[in-house]
């Protein structure tokens, strides 16, 4: 990467041969009068990170709600990984090995770090409710692994040493990893952040972003919602740019913030200027910007 700034447009890791994991394919989406998404299409390579972004309402979080079942498409369809999603329920698309976090933070406040995480890793636990009654051979394995593996992710997020600290008791900061962990926790083949950003200082916002390729370096593929766009062009191959419910440009970042569309859609009218300060890292400032709009 150019002066560790600007991601590189095709990244070691991801598969350019073989299909792709995620297929979004013309989903339209409609409630009532209103068009949420209007032929939307974009693809996720394995490997890949890839952006969704847009101005506040563009239809990304709902982009989100489509793929993980929380909404059914009113036209078009998603396959993951060779598997038709719509009509699915969200659990089984968690099964299938879609994670993702939210805007808002959804942890269970009076749980343990610890066991919020192990709510994630619960969903692929085959103990019946008769095994985890009268503890079973095959329930207490799966509680021992269970729990060490909750532990490595606390560790890999940095929360280990919080690993009994109630939810509510941690800073905002760590309540963010902690989704992260608990996602990470149902073993996804793609990750899906929305706004894990959002609050965030520079230092955070850097920290944030290391965790980011070290989550991709074990081999998860990411779809990111953010709206700090110095975050985004440093951490994505790949950027898919929606505005009112379309998409308007789908391509690497260097081509993204010189594209008139995305410019316009951001600022109003293209301008140079602008464009340096709102959608390119700054030289000097590797960490982020802590005034992105959410």
């Amino acid at each position: 990467m150019a002066d560790n700034l600007v991601s590189e447009t095709a990244a070691p890791y991801v598969d350019q041969t073989g299909p792709p994991l995620l297929s979004v394919d013309n989903v339209t989406l409609k409630f009532g009068g209103l068009t949420a998404l209007n032929q939307v299409s974009f693809e996720v390579r394995k490997g890949e990170i890839l952006a969704l972004i847009g101005p506040n309402g563009a239809g990304k979080t709902t982009c989100f709600n489509v793929m993980t079942g929380l909404y059914r498409p009113t036209a078009g369809t998603v396959v993951f990984d060779g598997t038709k999603l719509p009509g699915r329920k969200p659990h089984h698309i968690t099964k299938l090995g879609i994670a993702r976090t939210f805007q808002s933070i959804r942890l269970f406040p009076e749980m343990t770090a610890m066991e919020n995480v192990l709510v994630g890793a619960d969903v692929h636990h085959k103990t019946s409710v008769v095994g985890a009654l009268f503890g079973l051979p095959r329930h207490r394995r799966e509680e021992r692994e269970g729990r060490a593996e909750a532990l490595r992710l606390l560790d890999f997020v940095g929360m280990k040493h919080l690993a009994g600290e109630v939810a509510r008791n941690l800073s905002y900061g760590y309540q963010r990893r902690l989704e992260i962990a608990r996602a990470l926790a149902t073993k996804p083949k793609l990750l899906c952040l929305d706004e894990p950003a959002a609050g965030f200082n520079p230092a955070e916002k850097e920290e944030l972003r290391e965790l980011i390729r070290r989550i991709r370096d074990l081999g998860h593929t990411i779809l990111l919602i953010e709206h700090d766009m110095r975050l985004v062009m440093g951490i994505a191959e790949r950027i898919v740019v929606l505005e009112f419910g379309q998409k308007i440009a789908d391509a690497p970042p260097a081509e993204v913030r010189e594209n008139p569309k995305v410019i316009a859609a951001y600022l109003g009218e293209p301008d140079e200027d602008d464009v340096d300060a709102d959608l390119m890292p700054d030289r000097d400032d590797q960490g982020g910007s802590d005034d992105g709009d959410s």
